[in-house]
């Protein structure tokens, strides 16, 4: 990502030169918070953009001065990603995060967190519902979450999990200014949102990565027969693998494992071929000229299209858009 490239400018929300409409826009789209050491006629120079992905909040914020800002405790996780300048960001009394294009900083729920800002100081600042985290983990796990959720505050953005949401969120941005791109269409919602979802709790340190990474009980066919059919019933469904596993009574990692010994694939990419098969039977039937591929694959959820393109070539041996001519 480049570091001077404004991110999510289709969702302007405000260009703001003063700190009051400042902290009333940030206060609404994220938290409640305040600026110290500022005056009521200081300026911050405020530029503030966000889309909404689902029920996950991906903002881009700039600043042309330099700022404090002390926030509320928080309701939700919070992801900071400095694009431009540095910032020293301080949760409650913990260890300081020294943020740069090279080190975001994971916030908690319950905690105030503090930022000092250095001059053109920009980020990409994540907000994800607690409720929504703690359910995803619960459902990865197969058990209730006993403990709170307690991620490392320290994200690296060249780790496994940095790249991966970077990548999730340079997809949201292309999208997002497109009228009728991947955020008009629930099936690529969801995608992008779990993508976001899973870089965080697979690819950042927390208090459960252990228990995720411990081995998943063998599970039988019986239901993972049942899971397939249900797939093949409804593949426009949009469908988590949460979801299905509840519809069998298995765990996620159970239905997972019984996926892998039973069919050799996953659940979503066995769905993932019911959803190539449509397109491709979308294609075949279409009158020329009345769709597009990159219509017809976006539709079910296919958002990389030089993927999709690979994936369906060696599925049916030729190029979606032959599939569309012929």
């Amino acid at each position: 990502m480049h570091p001077e490239i404004e991110m999510f400018g289709s969702g302007r929300i405000t260009s703001a030169p003063g700190v009051e409409e400042a902290r009333h826009e940030l206060s609404r789209l994220f938290l409640p918070v305040e600026f110290p050491s500022a005056r009521a006629s200081s300026t911050v120079g405020l530029t503030l953009n966000a889309v909404i992905v689902g029920r996950t909040t991906c903002g881009y914020m700039r600043f042309r001065e330099p700022v404090r800002i002390d926030t509320a405790e928080a309701d939700n996780y919070h992801v900071d990603i400095p694009m431009t300048g540095r910032a020293t960001m301080e949760a409650g009394l913990g260890t300081p995060v020294y943020g740069t294009s090279r080190t975001a900083g994971v916030f908690m729920p319950g905690r105030p967190v503090s930022f000092d800002c250095s001059p053109r100081f920009s980020q990409l600042s994540l907000m994800f519902p607690r409720d929504d985290v703690r359910r995803e983990l619960e459902d990865l796990l197969g058990e209730p979450a006993v403990r709170p959720l307690e991620f490392a505050a320290d994200l690296s953005m060249s780790s496994a999990g940095g790249q991966a949401m970077l990548l999730a969120l340079r997809m949201i941005d292309r999208t997002a200014a497109q009228a009728n791109g991947a955020l008009a269409h629930p099936l690529a919602v969801q995608r992008l949102e779990q993508a976001l979802l899973h870089s965080l709790l697979f690819g950042q340190p927390h208090n459960y990565t252990a228990a995720l990474a411990a081995p998943s009980p063998t599970a039988g066919t019986r239901p993972v027969s049942r899971a397939a059919e249900l797939l093949r019933s409804d593949p426009g469904r949009p469908w988590t693998v949460a979801e299905l596993a509840a519809e069998v009574s298995m765990s996620v990692r159970s239905l997972q494992e019984g996926f892998r010994r039973s069919l050799g694939t996953t659940p979503m990419r066995y769905l993932r071929r019911l959803r190539l098969e449509k397109v491709q039977h979308e294609l075949s039937e279409a009158t020329p000229g009345t769709v597009t591929v990159t219509d017809v694959a976006t539709r079910w959820g296919f958002l990389h299209l030089g993927r999709f393109a690979a994936a369906y070539a060696h599925a049916f041996g030729e190029q979606p858009s032959v599939t569309l001519r012929r």
